[in-house]
């Protein structure tokens, strides 16, 4: 079942969307937000497979949304679904990181058909195994399973699930900096904070140690920003 977060601020709209896509043979488990603050939210509990948005919202509109979102995942799908469409929005769009652009009025068939071309299209580029092991320096980590394997002593070790998070989302964006909120907004689903920024720095010190044994890899503060997985090439 594809899990999929619709983000309208249109009420009505948003009740036939998500009714039409539950009717869909084949299946979909839909979840509704009504502005992009809602959606950033719902992506972060729920971490669907696909996100069909609006983009002119109150609170938080599509594109802020979109970047948040790409700042740590790059796997989700997005679709934009809008009445905007100068060549302007369509563009900045895709330098966010989007993988299509719905005009507004459409049929759910005709979004159905884009979701599964764009799910059928990912799933040929990378497997599920591919896209859930990163290999960083002498170390094999595999997000799915929790678990890092040091290739020179051949140990495995299981860690705990938010340490997994928090390294996936470093590993996804190796040797380039992560700021530390949008680290704090996928993993724990809340605001950024003084308790959560702590927290953080106590499973990133961890981390570090776990990862100590390879000098050529190391978690970098960068000071103001965020964090850095370094890894030499």
């Amino acid at each position: 079942m594809i899990k999929l977060l619709i983000v309208e601020d249109d009420e009505s709209l948003s009740y036939i969307e998500k009714t039409s896509f539950e009717e869909i043979i084949g299946g979909y488990e839909v979840t509704t937000a009504s502005n992009g603050e809602e959606g950033l939210n719902a992506w972060s509990s729920c971490r669907p497979d696909v996100i069909v948005a609006d983009i002119d919202m109150p609170v938080m509109d599509g594109f802020e949304m979109v970047e948040r979102i790409r700042e740590t995942d790059k796997e989700v799908i997005v679709i934009f679904t809008s009445a905007l469409t100068s060549p302007s929005d369509v563009k900045a769009g895709f330098r966010l990181g989007i993988n299509n652009y719905i005009k507004k009025p459409f049929v759910p068939e005709e979004l159905d058909a884009h979701i599964k071309a764009l799910i059928r299209l990912k799933e040929g580029n990378r497997s599920y195994v591919e896209k859930n092991l990163y290999h960083i320096g002498r170390f094999v980590f595999d997000a799915s399973h929790a678990t890092l394997h040091d290739t020179f002593t051949n140990e495995i070790r299981t860690i705990t699930q938010r340490e997994a998070q928090i390294l996936q989302i470093l590993a996804e964006n190796v040797n380039e900096v992560v700021r530390r909120e949008a680290v704090a907004n996928r993993c724990w689903n809340q605001r950024y904070s003084y308790f959560v920024s702590r927290s953080l720095d106590v499973f990133v010190n961890k981390l570090r140690k776990l990862l100590s044994d390879d000098a050529s890899v190391s978690i970098v503060t960068v000071r103001g920003v965020g964090l850095r997985l370094s890894v030499a090439q």
